[in-house]
């Protein structure tokens, strides 16, 4: 069989690719259905994209690589395919867009342009022993048991990255970047909740509050929340993809107050309560419970001294925490890292060193922040590689 374009992977990217590409085109995927990772993102209304996508919110080894991509297929762009397809959604908070009813109204918007397109679309297929010769890409690819060689003039991989291995992640991607002569950059989980020994927080485990969590000099404020295993909720997500193994994390449990300054005032008109019940008005009850074995929270407001409450403010502003770990690729949004983008156009996409080659979405070293801006990424640079195919 001899197509224009081969597109490993039926996901975000590569749906988006084979819709927007040129020529003949055949998508190869091995899940069963399409668009996988769409259908269970968001609570299952898809985080689509994010209103204040841009280049910072990325990380990268070279974080100028994605601005071409991103400001030539921006946000807008793809709520105006959303709109013009009559999907309704909505805006949660910080930019964050959701559909309105479900996750797969996206898959069939991206189907319904892939069908346009003449796409042939190989679901429960695999793909190996890749090759380049002078009439193309060659490889094999596997449907039931039926084996059969494929000729493409050019290759777009599309196979994200290592996160959520049950819904069928692989490293495939990485393997055929090596095998072409380009470098990967290391990987690891991101957007991932931390874990912590012994079940250190599991008696609190479903308690959330918004806070601020700082790794490094890097800080999100959003809601935290307490696990089995440790601590998750956009917060922690966030800062997990600027963690290293052995950093600390530094949460501030009352980001939006002076707590010191409101502690002094209640002493002042409330001085007979007790100092957890104060506690408890901004803080979980269940969170205090905890907290006041260590940081023994004991008498009332009036029998705290200035210098007391200075240190207690001090220590619920500037809790430090040291993660164990993560719960890794099982339950990590995306994967941090990647192909390494100084072999890649950033205009295109295309590999430098091997023309008609090309990466897109997850797989490359672009990760972005929690609340849609991965699926941007997946959106404009799906695009990026889908021009020059054209």
């Amino acid at each position: 069989m001899f197509v224009d374009v081969a597109i490993l992977g039926a996901g975000a990217a590569g749906m988006m690719c084979a819709a927007h590409a040129k020529g003949r085109i055949l998508v190869i995927d091995h899940a069963r259905a399409a668009g996988e990772k769409i259908r269970i993102s968001g609570g299952g209304r898809c985080n689509f994209t994010n209103l204040h996508s841009a280049p910072h919110a990325f990380l990268s080894a070279n974080p100028h690589f994605a601005k071409s991509a991103l400001a030539r297929y921006t946000q807008w762009d793809f709520v105006d395919l959303v709109d013009r397809h009559g999907i309704s959604w909505h805006e949660k908070t910080l930019g964050q867009l959701f559909c309105d009813t479900s996750a797969k109204d996206i898959i069939a918007m991206l189907r319904s342009l892939m069908q346009q397109n003449g796409v042939d679309l190989r679901l429960q297929t695999t793909a190996c022993d890749f090759a380049k010769t002078p009439d193309g890409f060659v490889f094999t690819i596997e449907t039931n048991g039926t084996r059969q060689q494929v000729t493409a003039a050019r290759l777009v991989v599309a196979t994200g990255g290592k996160s959520i291995p049950k819904m069928g992640a692989t490293g495939l991607a990485y393997d055929i970047a090596r095998d072409f002569g380009l470098a990967v950059t290391d990987t690891r989980p991101a957007l991932v909740p931390f874990t912590f020994p012994e079940k250190r927080f599991a008696a609190l485990s479903g308690v959330a509050a918004p806070v601020r969590v700082t790794t490094g000099d890097t800080s999100f404020e959003e809601a935290l929340l307490f696990t089995h295993r440790g601590l998750s909720g956009p917060a922690v997500l966030q800062a997990s993809s600027y963690w290293r193994e052995g950093m600390p994390i530094r949460v501030n449990l009352t980001p939006q107050s002076d707590l010191l300054q409101d502690l002094k005032d209640r002493r002042n008109t409330a001085g007979k309560r007790k100092l957890t019940n104060e506690l408890s008005r901004v803080l979980p009850a269940r969170l205090v419970e905890h907290l006041t074995p260590e940081l023994a929270l004991e008498g009332s407001l009036a029998d705290q001294s200035d210098q007391r409450l200075r240190h207690l403010a001090h220590q619920l502003q500037h809790w430090e925490l040291i993660p164990s770990g993560t719960e890794g690729y099982r339950t990590a949004e995306v994967t941090l890292g990647g192909i390494d983008t100084n072999g890649l156009s950033s205009k295109t996409m295309e590999a430098k060193s091997t023309p008609g080659l090309f990466f897109i979405g997850e797989a490359v070293d672009v990760t972005g922040w929690l609340g849609g801006y991965n699926f941007q990424w997946a959106w404009s640079s799906a695009m990026a590689a889908a021009d020059a195919l054209g």
